[in-house]
C-alpha cells in the first residue's frame, strides 16, 4: 500500500519533457539560480561523464574545463532548477562512466570521439 502512495507522488514529480542524452555527450545545462529577490538562468557546459539512479534519483555529472582546472558538477535530472538540457554534440564512447578524462590536460580532456551518422543512399546500379 505505501508503494502505491508513493508512486503516485513521485509521478507528479518527473519532468513532463525528459531530455535524452547519454554518457560522452556535450551538453549545455540551463540551471535557473536565485540571487536574492532576482532569478536568473545559468548555463554550464560540459561533456556528460557518467549517469547514475534510477526514477526520481537520477543524476549525471557534466565535467568542464574552466581555466584550466577540471570542473565538476552534479545534477538531479528531474530537478526543477535545471531548466533545460541542450545536447550540442553526440558522442561515441565504450564505458558507462568516464572518469579517465580526469587524468588528461588540455584538448584531450574534453575531446570525446562524435558519433558518425551515415547517410542510406541508394546502391549504384551496374
Amino acid at each position: 500500500m505505501n508503494q502505491v502512495i508513493q508512486d503516485k507522488i513521485e509521478s507528479e514529480q518527473y519532468r513532463k519533457n525528459a531530455e535524452v542524452f547519454a554518457v560522452g555527450d556535450s551538453v549545455r545545462v540551463h540551471t535557473k539560480v536565485v540571487e536574492g529577490e532576482k532569478e536568473r538562468i545559468q548555463v554550464f557546459a560540459g561533456v556528460v561523464i557518467g549517469r547514475r539512479g534510477r526514477g526520481l534519483n537520477a543524476t549525471f555529472t557534466v565535467r568542464r574545463i574552466s581555466y584550466g582546472e577540471g570542473v565538476e558538477r552534479i545534477f538531479p535530472v528531474h530537478s526543477p532548477r535545471v531548466d533545460k538540457i541542450e545536447v550540442e554534440r553526440q558522442g561515441a564512447v565504450r564505458r558507462a562512466k568516464l572518469t579517465y578524462l580526469r587524468k588528461r590536460v588540455g584538448k584531450g580532456a574534453v575531446a570525446v570521439k562524435e558519433k558518425e551518422t551515415r547517410a542510406r543512399t541508394k546502391p549504384k546500379a551496374a
